[in-house]
């Protein structure tokens, strides 16, 4: 093993509260996407009753699953971007199209221009999935990096509760309408918050990162750090990074094998599936409870326990953290799946206990939350070093809209041709087995700066010198 001597092992104190404002207005860009993604949810019935225009089912299905599609598009201009213009003006730029978007929303009169709208949305996605993740990991003090990179999963349900909120009770005009304040309100804000001081040493404007180190650490003596930063990114960059070093570099290979393996552990739990279909399940316990009621419960719980996850994540550390995920929505899973199945294939009387998958079901969002629902997006700005890093989230976000839209089909093929029980046994498998895979592949980052995490995926051992010094002694 590969040992490296550090100048201290402690870092300086900081005071992070530009990082913190940075990270929210940084995360108003995913709120938006999240109103995207969760429009249909409440516009969907209102188009197919012809009150803003007439849709087919057909139709309607497109309209709902275009943004999947178009996000691997803007994942694979993303990258490009994140290294020409830099990670704060792709931010930026992200937001003209989500106000463009919406206002075809809101005066489309044809299903083609409504098409148009969510491919420009989904396009917007892909560049927002990236930049976001990217420049909220590499602002952070390790010590609240999961806090602030948790952020993104906050916004994201947080966004999807506001526009079913809003969709509800409003007409898709005036909901469009008042939805484009958010992207102009990131925009506004945003446009004031610093540039990553990584992205500006790659661009060798020493001054400016220099700058950026001051607002963003609140202090003014940043050499120690501006040095920490100078030597990782040469170092990193000695190499100009290539999308193929994903996979022929070791420590990349590996990075990349955490990141798939995080994603697919996420998704193969059903968590897309079980949103779309939330009212559904409900409906096939035989309780009679409304689809506002739900939709507002089931994201108003994950959002509570996200928020809970984003608190405790840089103390309880991502190795527990996900461990107990996972193991929680195993149990939650196989309740689901165990009373779909007596319900089916049996003759067990279970009036008395149609409440289990009720309770199964909250208690799966609550689990998913804790850990699988934050853990993987924030570790996307974490595993990677600088010159591969938006080929990296690239393929993440290409990955994700790859395997949501697969599983979210496999739910619902399953569910009409064998019944509800077997998608339910079927994500119960993969919990446990993801439960595997993080007891045995997943490194803790808690507290690391990003360069220690480098040095652990290459197998290189950090040595301080004051402790070196006492066991030479």
């Amino acid at each position: 093993m590969k040992i490296r001597t550090t100048i201290n092992s402690k870092l300086p104190v900081t005071n992070p509260r530009y990082q913190y404002y940075a990270a929210v207005t940084a995360t108003l860009c995913i709120m938006t996407s999240a109103m995207h993604y969760g429009w249909p949810s409440p516009s969907i019935p209102k188009l197919l009753d012809g009150s803003h225009l007439e849709v087919t089912n057909e139709e309607s299905s497109w309209i709902a699953v275009m943004p999947l599609i178009a996000a691997i598009f803007g994942a694979i201009f993303s990258g490009t971007l994140l290294d020409t213009i830099g990670r704060k003006n792709t931010i930026l730029l992200s937001g003209i199209p989500y106000v463009v978007s919406w206002l075809m929303i809101a005066f489309s009169n044809n299903v083609a221009l409504m098409y148009a709208a969510r491919f420009l949305a989904g396009v917007a996605d892909g560049v927002a999935f990236t930049a976001v993740p990217m420049y909220i990991g590499e602002i952070s003090d390790p010590n609240i990096r999961g806090l602030l990179g948790s952020s993104c999963s906050v916004s994201m349900i947080l966004g999807i509760l506001i526009i079913n909120g809003l969709g509800l009770y409003l007409s898709i005009f005036t909901t469009a309408l008042i939805s484009i304040l958010l992207p102009i309100a990131m925009m506004v804000s945003f446009w004031f918050m610093p540039e990553s001081p990584y992205y500006l040493i790659i661009k060798d404007r020493y001054d400016d990162a220099k700058d950026s180190l001051k607002i963003l650490k609140g202090i003014t003596d940043v050499d120690w750090e501006f040095n920490r930063l100078m030597n990782s990114v040469k170092e990193d960059a000695s190499d100009t990074g290539h999308f193929f070093d994903l996979f022929t570099v070791a420590s990349n290979r590996k990075a990349v094998l955490i990141m798939i393996g995080l994603r697919t552990v996420q998704q193969l739990s059903g968590i897309t599936a079980i949103t779309f279909y939330t009212q559904t399940i409900f409906q096939e316990t035989g309780q009679h409870i409304s689809s506002e009621l739900t939709t507002v419960t089931y994201y108003v719980v994950q959002l509570i326990m996200t928020c809970l996850s984003s608190l405790i994540m840089d103390k309880a550390g991502r190795r527990p953290l996900m461990l107990i995920s996972t193991t929680g929505t195993v149990l939650a899973l196989m309740a689901e799946g165990i009373y779909f199945y007596l319900e089916k294939n049996t003759t067990v009387e279970l009036a008395h206990l149609n409440y289990v998958p009720v309770i199964a079901l909250i208690a799966f969002i609550i689990s998913y939350s804790i850990g699988m629902g934050t853990i993987p997006v924030l570790m996307l700005g974490e595993l990677f070093p600088t010159n591969v890093k938006a080929f990296a989230i690239c393929l993440a976000d290409i990955y994700f809209s790859i395997i949501a839209a697969v599983v979210s089909k496999f739910f619902q093929i399953m569910k009409d041709n064998f019944g509800m029980y077997v998608p339910f046994f079927c994500f119960t498998i993969c919990c446990f087995l993801g439960i595997l895979f993080v007891f045995v592949s997943l490194p803790e980052t808690k507290g690391k700066t990003l360069e220690e995490i480098q040095d652990e995926l290459k197998g290189i051992k950090r040595v301080d010198p004051e402790e070196d010094k006492h066991e030479n002694v």
